[in-house]
């Protein structure tokens, strides 16, 4: 299913690349939008994963540098029966967690130095082996992908306002195909942003719940994780951040939170409704 998923993703990109190009230059621009197009997705296929922890300012640890969470690291991975990822920290005082990498043989995973500040070693427990499930789920790969591809859109949403501003934009009735015009390129302006939060969300809030899980199991501790999301909301929403909004939807906990209305577009499914179903899963023992 998630092959499935990216290929839909990566579609999508190319007609939205493809689309603002012939809106920006026509014919000749629609060619060289479907050329970058597929630059960009075999790019985000074998590199995304080193893109999206260079975006983050990640850099990889050893078990000299950081013995406790490479040995935690190391003990879920075998638990779990999966290759050890390589393990990364981030300078960022908002405590959070991500995944990244094509497959389980080309993961890695990274901590905030903000996590590792606020949570003990049984919480930072519980958000590693959330982290090893999505690895294990083979989800990873789409929401990499995503990430690039949500920059990307949003790169096309400036490149029509640039051409809308400087008057690259020229109606040509006699062109079958409507040509490009003023009006395509402002609605371009407004469609690509939607377009990214929307692929986004299309990653599906279910894979966090299914990671969730799945990490409870591989860890053995559900109360560990639940305490955790708990901290980690409270933290994000006290310390600022300036990660990419592109690489949101990544992190255990949304970096970007916000009520309300911004609620709806999250990506992330309620902390609330999380802690509920790991405690359920206490519960059922």
């Amino acid at each position: 299913m998630n092959y499935v998923k990216t290929f839909l993703l990566l579609t999508a990109l190319t007609v939205l690349f493809v689309w603002v190009g012939k809106l920006i230059g026509g014919q000749i621009g629609m060619f060289i939008a479907l050329g970058l197009a597929i630059l960009i997705n075999g790019f985000s296929y074998w590199f995304s994963d080193s893109l999206v922890l260079r975006m983050n300012r990640a850099w990889q640890v050893d078990e000299a540098e950081e013995p406790a969470l490479f040995q935690i690291v190391a003990e879920l991975t075998r638990r779990a029966g999966m290759p050890m990822p390589k393990v990364y920290m981030m300078q960022d005082p908002t405590p959070n967690a991500l995944a990244t990498g094509r497959d389980p043989q080309h993961a890695a995973v990274a901590v905030t130095t903000g996590l590792m500040a606020l949570l003990n070693p049984r919480e930072v427990r519980g958000v590693l082996a959330h982290e090893l499930a999505h690895i294990q789920h083979r989800d990873i790969l789409i929401a990499t992908i995503a990430a690039v591809i949500a920059g990307a859109v949003m790169m096309l949403a400036n490149l029509a306002q640039m051409a809308a501003l400087f008057g690259f934009g020229r109606s040509n009735e006699d062109d079958e195909g409507g040509g490009s015009s003023i009006l395509g390129l402002l609605l371009a302006i407004i469609v690509a942003p939607l377009a990214a939060t929307i692929i986004q969300m299309a990653i599906s809030r279910g894979r966090e719940y299914q990671a969730d899980a799945s990490g409870a199991r591989i860890s053995g501790d559900p109360l560990a994780l639940a305490s955790a999301l708990q901290r980690l909301e409270q933290g994000a929403a006290l310390v600022p951040t300036d990660v990419q909004p592109s690489t949101a939807h990544l992190y255990i906990v949304n970096p970007l939170l916000g009520g309300g209305l911004f609620s709806l577009f999250s990506t992330h499914p309620p902390i609330v409704e999380r802690v509920k179903r790991l405690e359920a899963m206490v519960a059922a023992r």
